[in-house]
């Protein structure tokens, strides 16, 4: 949750993971629920899984990706089975990516600008929190030449977003890159099951679907996510940090936190709504 130097800057960051796609279900037992599904799922803290309410089946589901050993699949499946949950497996690694979407460079990490945004008359730049714990300078390019700004804030895990105060003389419109041109960002808005979305990244550019999931729950190897949308759209590395939002009408919903698979087989990503971040700061995009 994704030109020239001036429109790179004003657009999307997107966050992705490792290969695979389409979700293959892995057979469950589908036993009564012997607890409260929540507080059990809660507890799982396996890195490489993720865990929601699937509105397709209607049911609680964990994901597990190819990292979980067949060890930590049986106690999951334990797990499952007492919460009455589905337990499926997405291809690839569950993970937050650093590279690029408009790209944003601080350190030695890349990453994309998600949203434009200003508290009075102060700009900020809202990304991937897992990016801007990286580094506390950053530049609108890689050679490091052109400051973009200064890191004023990170939060990851737990949630996945930070703010990067503008420090350069760097023109900063409310705006999405879209390969190629601008899409005017309206506001902000909330998302719901079945939304038809897009999302922009450095690295692959604009790929649009639906949102799949809300609230949703991620344990990357680095921490636990909460509250995140999920979407069926794909995302590869240097995306994180770009924009989730709806093209008709100029809405930002996300940014890029993480995902699982590819553009070429397809994937699964998870934003961290944009209204979280707005309220937690009191900003308001221009």
């Amino acid at each position: 949750m994704r030109r020239s130097p001036l429109a790179a800057l004003a657009l999307t960051i997107l966050l992705l993971v490792a290969p695979g796609a389409a979700q293959a279900a892995v057979p469950d037992r589908a036993a009564a629920p012997t607890a409260d599904p929540v507080a059990l799922l809660s507890g799982v803290r396996t890195a490489g899984t993720a865990w929601g309410l699937d509105p397709a089946t209607g049911r609680m589901t964990l994901t597990v990706d190819d990292t979980v050993t067949p060890r930590d699949l049986s106690a999951l499946r334990t797990v499952a089975d007492r919460a009455g949950a589905l337990l499926r497996r997405e291809p690839g690694t569950l993970r937050p990516l650093i590279a690029g979407g408009q790209g944003i460079y601080g350190g030695g990490a890349r990453c994309s600008l998600g949203a434009n945004a200003r508290s009075g008359s102060t700009y900020y730049v809202i990304t991937a929190g897992h990016c801007t714990a990286a580094a506390a300078t950053w530049y609108a390019d890689s050679a490091q030449s052109t400051v973009l700004g200064t890191r004023t804030a990170t939060s990851y895990p737990t949630n996945d977003y930070g703010l990067i105060r503008y420090t350069g003389r760097i023109a900063h419109p409310s705006a999405v890159y879209t390969y190629p041109g601008l899409l005017t960002i309206n506001g902000p808005g909330n998302a719901y099951i079945g939304q038809a979305v897009c999302r922009s990244g450095s690295t692959t550019g604009v790929r649009c679907g639906t949102v799949t999931g809300l609230n949703q729950t991620v344990n990357y190897a680095t921490g636990v996510i909460y509250g995140l949308i999920r979407t069926n759209i794909c995302a590869e590395p240097g995306d994180s940090g770009g924009p989730l939002y709806v093209a008709a009408t100029g809405t930002i919903l996300g940014i890029l936190s993480g995902g699982t698979g590819n553009c070429t087989a397809g994937g699964t990503t998870y934003y961290q709504p944009i209204a979280e971040v707005l309220a937690t700061y009191g900003l308001t995009l221009p």
